[in-house]
């Protein structure tokens, strides 16, 4: 069973004026249809306003469909009597982690969703060291969130996230505000509870460096699926990525002008380790 599927997924915004006539009709989500296995590591990318946040926030039942259906691991998220339990399964982070963090130590805000699912108070515990320590924030369990930084705040969001036990967690866009030296710190422990884990990681983001490790990457444009495929496959697309107003990453792009120049290098350069071992070959075999 998928644990996350999509079919023929629309999403209307609607304008209306004062009195409550519809002015305009914004579709965010255009008929896309969309399916992860359990254990994934999937990266949904595009520009502003290209319906991937929109697309997030129908995975964890905050959007209900215009048209189409949503089901996480089978359950379809129009079904209020699921409603709970979906939201169990697929956890959601935000961009800002200060909208999440409501307690006052690290370990009680980690503690406060399984606390509110009913989850016996020795089990609660056991949840909060394992889900710190997944993320590397075991030892500042006993610290006030407002004395962490950006990174480490936003890696106590995915732990209080991962206490509750979710197969699945759905990052929007989770290093927007941070600095790199923070974006950094969160994408490593997102990547650790995907290998290690096994959680499956839904990650929406516009930063092209942070999908590098990715199983499978979704390019949203006007609503719409525009590309999918493998980083590899997708990077191999340079050219059209520029199209689609999105960044490269520098070492694909310079792999790509050296192509271009007449160098005879592998398409989709993913790291600068790839990009020296293919120079070194060429330089070997002269």
């Amino acid at each position: 069973m998928k644990i996350v599927k999509t079919k023929d997924l629309v999403f209307d915004y609607i304008r209306r004026d004062e009195e409550g006539n519809v002015e305009g009709i914004t579709t965010a989500v255009d008929h896309v249809d969309l399916e992860v296995e359990p254990g994934d590591f999937i990266a949904i990318l595009g520009h502003n306003g290209s319906g991937k946040s929109t697309l997030a926030k129908h995975l964890n039942a905050i959007l209900m469909p215009t048209e189409g259906t949503v089901w996480v691991d089978g359950m379809d998220t129009e079904d209020k009597e699921k409603l709970w339990e979906i939201r169990q399964r697929a956890g959601m982070v935000f961009q800002n982690p200060d909208n999440q963090i409501i307690g006052q130590v690290v370990e009680e805000d980690v503690g406060f969703g399984p606390e509110n699912m009913g989850v016996p108070t020795k089990e609660i515990w056991e949840r909060v060291e394992e889900s710190l320590k997944a993320v590397g924030m075991y030892e500042y369990r006993k610290f006030a969130p407002n004395k962490l930084s950006g990174g480490q705040k936003q890696r106590v969001s995915i732990a209080g996230v991962l206490a509750m036990h979710p197969k699945c967690i759905v990052l929007d866009e989770p290093t927007a505000m941070l600095d790199p030296g923070g974006r950094r710190e969160v994408i490593r422990a997102v990547r650790a509870l995907n290998d290690v884990e096994r959680v499956t990681v839904i990650l929406i983001t516009h930063y092209m460096e942070e999908i590098i490790y990715a199983d499978k990457v979704f390019v949203m444009d006007s609503g719409k699926i525009a590309m999918q495929g493998t980083p590899r496959e997708v990077f191999s697309e340079v050219e059209k990525l520029k199209e689609l107003r999105l960044d490269v990453p520098k070492v694909t792009l310079l792999a790509h002008e050296l192509k271009k120049s007449g160098l005879a290098l592998p398409s989709g350069i993913l790291t600068v380790k790839e990009l020296t071992d293919a120079l070194s070959s060429q330089k070997a075999g002269r």
